[in-house]
């Protein structure tokens, strides 16, 4: 059995293809689109005409490759920039009629939930009381949790994107100012979920998210060609140095240090606040990267509930400490 999954973010429509027939999937390709949908943006939030036909456009050629690799009906999911957006019904239309690919959004909550069920089934249960710190360009999901599903989930606006648009301007570098009051948005936003993690005392704290990939490089850790089992962490010391390095530079001379990649180097020095004022606030020293996330979460929740995984069919996962499973949203007929 085949599963083939595409994911619409902030900055990429991703494709993973993997095999099913055992109990975690195993990946045989995967694909990128850049789109940086995060830059057509307007004001009030919507996805402009030209955004919307450029992911239509990126939607179809992935599931035209997912064809290619035997999965005929890929499940398509969007995250918070379609989530959030005041034209997502419009959106999701759009992208139906025009590829016949059902995209699907969820709740901030059901996405960490799938990403703590991806981390926890790559840490292992050596990792004991774990928390989850997952970045993305519209919103940070942070989940804790003892077993396989996590115990509690939040979903917070204050993705990397999102705060680089409504915090550091066009400013290039921006002033120390902004920084000052990115930071205290973050603090206020997570004052009741680092409460609640610092009272839990986890064991151990991973990250996800292409955010972290890059700060961790940026950090010092092995870089991406050594391979997923590489370990790979990112103490709070040395983040808070690189959040230092990055505000002092432009988009442009961030893009050639370790890890940033030019499409991300303008968000690179809010992603690194958000993360080391999290760290920060939650008291932890150091956190462990999980090449598993999002798509990998989406997988093994269809492996354990055997049902097939295509479109049309809905995706279940707990919201927040819920023990009842709720679907995922239909899109809009």
């Amino acid at each position: 059995m085949r599963l083939a999954v595409v994911d619409v973010g902030s900055n990429t429509v991703r494709l993973a293809v993997a095999d099913g027939d055992g109990d975690i999937p195993l990946p045989v390709h995967t694909a990128k689109r850049r789109l940086r949908l995060a830059e057509h943006v307007e004001p009030d939030g919507r996805l402009g005409e030209q955004a919307v036909t450029r992911l239509v456009e990126a939607v179809a050629a992935a599931k035209e490759e997912a064809g290619r690799w035997g999965v005929r009906n890929p499940f398509a999911f969007g995250t918070a920039i379609i989530r959030d957006a005041p034209n997502r019904h419009q959106i999701l239309q759009t992208v139906h009629s025009e590829t016949g690919v059902p995209l699907y959004v969820m709740p901030g909550t059901t996405e960490g939930a799938l990403t703590f069920l991806a981390a926890r089934q790559w840490m292992g249960w050596r990792a004991g009381p774990m928390v989850l710190l997952d970045i993305g360009g519209g919103s940070m999901e942070v989940a804790f949790g003892r077993s396989r599903t996590p115990d509690y989930v939040a979903s917070l606006p204050i993705g990397a994107g999102r705060m680089t648009r409504e915090y550091l301007g066009a400013a290039d570098p921006p002033p120390a100012r902004a920084v000052r009051e990115l930071r205290r948005r973050v603090r206020h936003e997570l004052r009741d979920v680092a409460t609640r993690i610092r009272w839990e005392s986890p064991r151990t704290a991973v990250a996800t998210s292409r955010t972290f990939q890059q700060l961790a490089r940026l950090c010092g850790a092995p870089p991406g060609k050594r391979g997923p089992f590489v370990t790979r962490r990112i103490a709070r010391e040395d983040l808070g140095a690189a959040a230092e390095t990055l505000a002092a530079l432009p988009a442009a001379e961030r893009a050639a240090l370790p890890g940033i990649s030019a499409s991300r180097a303008r968000q690179s020095l809010a992603g690194a606040v958000i993360a080391h004022t999290a760290m920060e606030c939650m008291e932890i020293d150091s956190v462990t990267l999980s090449p598993w996330a999002l798509r990998e979460g989406v997988m093994l929740k269809h492996l354990q509930e055997q049902a097939p995984l295509r479109s049309g069919t809905a995706v279940e996962a707990h919201h927040t400490m819920a023990a009842e499973l709720q679907p995922v949203p239909q899109p809009v007929d």
